[in-house]
């Protein structure tokens, strides 16, 4: 489980296609921390730690999470956001997210106002349930609240300090991003469509 806070940024050093699977080296600050076989979320992506070398970390995304992120794009030097397992003793400063992504998305549009960025999303139209006015969602991993929700987009706001800690600031139009939808939320609406 993840909060959404992302707590550094890695970098891309190598990527290796294995059958349909693409193994990755990341380098980070955290990565020395990390340990075999422990989770950590990758833009959003909850992967197993397969081994650590000093500054840097491999994993391996399989197809399925291939198919529903946008870890396959990924190429020496992106940028990724990095967000260890939550500690179960603190404060949770985001909501609760569990690193399996739901789907991805496009950016739309980029708007620069007086202390903060918005970026419009475009999601798929079977996901309009999950996504509801000043609700929260992942998106690349960071816990964000939407605004301006239709059937298919809604806007977050970036502030200076989350561009300038996460991979937003790198984010195109156009750009695919990793979408996480409230784990409460998909319960709940589950059970409605059990009835």
């Amino acid at each position: 489980m993840f909060t959404g806070i992302i707590e550094a940024m890695g970098t891309v050093i190598s990527r290796h296609e294995n059958g349909k699977n693409i193994t990755f080296w990341i380098g980070s600050t955290v990565s020395k921390e990390l340990k075999v076989d422990q989770s950590i979320s990758h833009n959003g992506v909850c992967l197993t730690v397969e081994a650590v070398e000093e500054d840097r970390h491999q994993v391996t995304a399989i197809a399925e999470t291939l198919e529903v992120s946008n870890l396959g794009h990924w190429q020496a030097g992106t940028l990724v956001n990095l967000e260890r397992c939550m500690l179960m003793n603190g404060r949770l400063d985001g909501h609760i997210v569990q690193g399996h992504v739901d789907g991805k998305a496009i950016c739309r549009d980029i708007v620069p106002r007086e202390g903060s960025t918005e970026y419009t999303i475009e999601f798929d139209r079977k996901f309009a349930p999950m996504v509801i006015e000043k609700g929260s969602i992942s998106l690349n991993g960071i816990s964000l609240t939407v605004f301006d929700v239709t059937g298919t987009t809604f806007t977050v706001a970036i502030i200076p300090y989350t561009l300038a800690h996460t991979n937003m600031g790198q984010l195109q139009k156009g750009a695919a991003v990793n979408l996480e939808f409230d784990v409460i939320g998909k319960y709940i609406l589950r059970s409605r469509t059990l009835d």
